[in-house]
């Protein structure tokens, strides 16, 4: 999968930040049969930046971690344009602040993120209690096959 990643104003570049996210779109790709020439577009953040974003896109006045979203939602007959499969957005401070809250490293939650972003541009959502419940089986397996796994709540329970 082609990842493009961007850094907002006043963000450092990280290149283990970018490998997990690649390494994760990559896995996405595989588990769910993407083209390789699928594209995505990721934009690394701070809480401010996410905040406006979250306000302006969903009318949610405070910031959050991630945002997803989805370009064609599989509805495009143009070959050119079903492999553009979206954008995402992850505050890279809500994530060193959410691997503290959660006592898990810093990569693994940057990996949660993308895996997380990544289903919802596949139409992956967590409204309902089962909804969740398929999302998280989903999230943990694809983590999972890559060696995040939760010491909590392992992706096979």
């Amino acid at each position: 999968m082609k990842v493009a990643i961007q850094y907002d104003r006043g963000i450092e570049s990280d290149g283990k930040v970018e490998e997990i996210i690649q390494k994760v779109c990559n896995e996405v790709g595989i588990v769910y049969g993407l083209p390789d020439d699928a594209e995505m577009s990721v934009l690394l953040c701070n809480n401010e930046q996410i905040h406006r974003l979250n306000k302006q896109y969903r009318q949610i006045d405070r910031p959050t971690d991630v945002l997803s979203f989805a370009l064609n939602e599989g509805e495009s007959s143009d070959p050119e344009e079903a492999k553009l499969l979206g954008d995402m957005v992850i505050s890279l401070e809500r994530a060193a602040e959410q691997a503290k809250e959660y006592g898990h490293p810093y990569e693994r939650e940057i990996a949660y993120l993308t895996a997380h972003s990544c289903l919802h541009i596949l139409g992956y959502d967590h409204m309902t209690p089962e909804d969740k419940k398929e999302m998280r089986k989903e999230e943990e397996f694809v983590l999972g096959r890559l060696g995040y796994v939760r010491e909590d709540a392992p992706y096979n329970e």
